[in-house]
């Protein structure tokens, strides 16, 4: 039940800065009217050659602030600056437990605690550790791993890129999880043999323990009846389902967050369409192929001085494909979410590593961003399929 904010977050003092203790800490998100300077901040102790400093990563938009504060005054300082920031929400982890605070919108704390204790990793140059445990049953049984554990050799690319799609998911999971009251909607959008889908849903229950109601939607009979089956073999099908219907026309109600990798050239598009319409607070997309405004490029002049860029076959594909994604963010933008279009995973595991990542926040477009998305499609000549879908042309004010 909530409880006065401010001695719930004194509590949180001790244990941040608890140089043997301390595991990692993240304060993220913003409280109700109020503003942040940073969209996350992250704390754990790191071993340097100076001695043990409390490391404190503050992430805005645009890049990392890192510092290392040697305990004592210097880290109290920082601890208290931080624990005065107007953060939306806290997750501490120790050596003996996990503490979650989140603010309510009567600026009172919700406070979640459990028994799960992590190990100290003082390293200060660490490997990026694993999001989700490659010996955890459920990669077994959706044929990932091994008997024993072990990530099979075929299926490495497969591996990293759900974990990493996973870990461009993390930063974002606050837009959603403050603001309901029930458990989060997710849907994975083409989802084929679902080892996102049951990622996504190991990853959010167990290692963020949001209650979850997943949806798998993919047009293949198939799949459905082989994951429906691998769910109830692992005990999840009360909370998860799959569905046979094409992405855009699936019987889905709605979602929280959509989530859609490598969903085949404009495919891509429907999904975000249906996101879109769903007033989806999160949206993360992992486009595939491009062939849609290929086309178009083909069947008219480059403008102005550009017939360089598509003079040559591969030249061209590669503009599409950046074109393509250009527009998609683009509109996102124009239909009220905040966009990141990143690179989630190293080109070896796919060549198709570009994100779009996006939160819903309501904001009407400028006159400066419906200029520009007109320009652009004026001068190329193109139609995005996205745009088809939602019945937008570069004159529509129904953004």
């Amino acid at each position: 039940m909530p409880e006065p904010l401010a001695p719930a977050l004194a509590r949180l003092r001790p244990a941040l800065l608890d140089p043997d203790g301390l595991v990692r800490a993240v304060a993220s998100g913003r409280r109700r009217g109020s503003s942040v300077p940073y969209r996350r901040v992250e704390l754990r102790p790191v071993e340097l050659k100076a001695g043990r400093r409390l490391q404190v990563v503050a992430y805005d938009e645009r890049q990392a602030h890192t510092r290392n504060a040697a305990y004592g005054p210097e880290a109290e300082r920082a601890v208290d600056e931080l624990l005065a920031t107007p953060f939306g929400n806290w997750r501490v982890e120790t050596t003996r437990g996990t503490v979650q605070l989140r603010v309510t919108k009567k600026g009172e704390a919700q406070v979640h605690r459990s028994a799960r204790a992590a190990a100290q990793r003082l390293a200060h140059d660490r490997a990026k550790p694993r999001l989700l445990d490659p010996e955890d049953e459920f990669w077994r049984v959706v044929g990932i791993a091994t008997p024993d554990g072990r990530v099979k050799p075929s299926r490495q690319d497969k591996f990293r890129q759900v974990e990493e799609f996973l870990r461009a998911l993390e930063p974002v999971l606050t837009a959603v999880a403050d603001r309901l009251a029930r458990p989060v909607r997710v849907v994975d959008l083409g989802c084929g043999n679902a080892y996102l889908t049951f990622a996504a849903y190991r990853y959010l229950t167990r290692y963020r323990d949001l209650p979850v109601e997943l949806v798998g939607v993919d047009v293949k009979r198939q799949a459905r009846e082989r994951n429906t089956k691998l769910a109830a073999d692992l005990g999840w099908a009360g909370h998860m389902r799959f569905v046979e219907g094409t992405i855009r026309d699936a019987p889905v109600e709605g979602a929280d967050v959509v989530l859609a990798l490598h969903a085949c050239d404009t495919a891509t598009d429907e999904a975000l369409a249906r996101a879109i319409r769903w007033r989806a607070q999160v949206v993360l997309a992992a486009p595939c192929c491009h062939h849609d405004v290929q086309r178009q490029l083909r069947e008219r002049a480059a403008p102005g001085p550009y017939q360089l860029l598509t003079r040559h076959g591969i030249l061209r594909e590669r503009f599409a494909d950046v074109l393509t994604d250009a527009l998609r963010a683009a509109i996102l933008r124009l239909s009220g979410y905040r966009v990141e279009v990143v690179e989630f995973v190293p080109s070896e595991h796919t060549p198709r590593n570009v994100l779009l990542r996006a939160v819903r926040t309501g904001a009407p477009p400028t006159e400066e961003l419906v200029a520009e998305y007109a320009e652009l499609t004026r001068a190329w000549g193109v139609q995005p399929r996205l745009a088809r879908l939602l019945e937008l042309t570069p004159e529509s004010t129904q953004w």
